[in-house]
């Protein structure tokens, strides 16, 4: 499976595109970047490594499926915060599902 691209993609103009293509090519392969294409202000391209995926929502939810499951808040976790709100002399705001 290829490595995939999770950085944002620096976005650029089709005219810097076209005169800088060499060199994003070299960024593409040498350094895992990937770019935007724009024109006219709207993303009509991109850039990336044939050798990588893109971090699309379905495989960045492949990725956190893969990581242990976060612990869960007891039941003094409420109580805790209204002590730390109190301690810090903020109004505890009323529960709005409790009129």
């Amino acid at each position: 499976m290829a490595t995939p691209n999770l950085t944002k993609p620096t976005r650029i103009t089709a005219t810097e595109a076209a005169r800088n293509f060499s060199d994003l090519l070299n960024r593409v392969k040498y350094q895992n970047e990937s770019f935007e294409i724009e024109r006219s202000g709207i993303c009509v391209a991109m850039l990336s490594s044939a050798n990588t995926e893109i971090a699309t929502p379905a495989l960045t939810g492949e990725h956190l499926q893969k990581l242990p499951p976060l612990p869960t808040a007891d039941d003094r976790f409420a109580d805790d915060l209204e002590e730390v709100v109190r301690e810090q002399h903020c109004e505890i705001p009323s529960d709005p599902w409790e009129s």
